[in-house]
């Protein structure tokens, strides 16, 4: 399957890393308001949530932003902590394409959404954003009452890199006993940061993503090249899967990293966790923003909605 107009179309115009002698603050601002730009030519914006708002919380060394949506006012409802891409060194809670993503899970899944607004590297290089984002879970469990949501009843996700962070906590999760997730959602998940698998994916780098790219992510998220194998930053690493919470992971046919998503659904599934994996046809790493012009995108929206439902609220056996 060829690649549909309107996906052209987005790769032609999707900005690349920028100037990479430019400061990294100056290089931020500018993806930056390329990715806003590049959601308001290709997303479709959602309606704000019932209620939204901003809470700052204490970690080690300083404080990170959270941004809660709840769609409504009644209690005890799931909730599902998002973690925004963007290779670990760009991104925020604030661009337009997660505040859809937020809006959109928290309307269509009836889930209080805790956004983690993790502190980027390379100035809080691994395991720094990891922290941020478990110490975000570890809030929204310990605050859900006060934010009507179940303490019980709480997923994790994330896209790009954050989908490695997610998965990442899921392991964080295990190994300090808690909290328990209903589900990790992992959404075109880098899970190798030895990009072994990039390279033999045969995708190549003409489809959004390219190995340089990934390459530049990697060595500043990580303090070093030995990092790459720490299961907490490349859990495919990992030597057992066993005990970690289902999983739904979505990955692209035209992205170089999809083999790191379809190698750990199926390391997940040899331990026994209950896995869905569903590769779309014709997507490429950034496809699943394109919710305004390629309708695939929409049925990808439409699946993360019914895998959140389904882990949040169970059919009685």
């Amino acid at each position: 399957m060829g690649l549909d107009e309107a996906v052209r179309t987005f790769l032609a115009t999707k900005p690349d890393s920028g100037d990479p002698d430019a400061p990294l603050e100056q290089r931020r601002t500018v993806i930056r308001a390329g990715t806003d730009s590049l959601f308001a030519m290709f997303g479709r914006p959602v309606p704000p949530a019932h209620r939204e708002h901003d809470v700052e919380i204490p970690v080690p060394g300083g404080r990170i932003r959270i941004r809660v949506y709840r769609p409504g006012d009644e209690p005890g409802l799931p909730m599902h902590v998002f973690l925004h891409g963007g290779g670990f060194w760009l991104g925020s809670i604030d661009e337009h394409v997660n505040e859809a993503a937020c809006r959109s899970r928290c309307a269509g899944a009836g889930c209080v959404v805790v956004a983690v607004d993790y502190r980027l590297s390379p100035e809080h290089a691994f395991p720094t954003p990891l922290e941020d984002c478990y110490a975000g879970l570890r809030w929204a469990v310990d605050h859900a009452t006060e934010l009507g949501g179940d303490p019980a009843n709480i997923s994790v996700g994330g896209i790009s890199a954050g989908a490695t962070l997610a998965a990442a906590v899921a392991l964080l999760a295990r190994k300090r006993g808690g909290p328990r997730l209903r589900l990790q959602l992992l959404e075109v998940p880098p899970l190798d940061l030895t990009l072994d698998g990039m390279r033999e994916s045969g995708v190549g780098d003409g489809f959004g993503i390219t190995l340089a790219e990934m390459a530049l992510c990697r060595d500043l998220y990580l303090p070093s090249a030995d990092e790459a194998r720490n299961p907490l930053a490349s859990p495919l690493y990992a030597e057992d899967l066993a005990g970690l919470p289902p999983a739904r992971i979505m990955t692209a046919q035209f992205d170089p990293l999809r083999r790191d998503g379809e190698r750990y659904a199926d390391r997940l599934r040899a331990a026994g966790i209950p896995v869905v994996h569903d590769c779309y046809p014709g997507a490429v790493h950034g496809s699943l923003a394109l919710t305004g012009t390629w309708p695939p995108a929409r049925t990808w929206q439409d699946d993360v909605l019914r895998g959140l439902r389904q882990a949040h609220f169970p059919t009685p056996a």
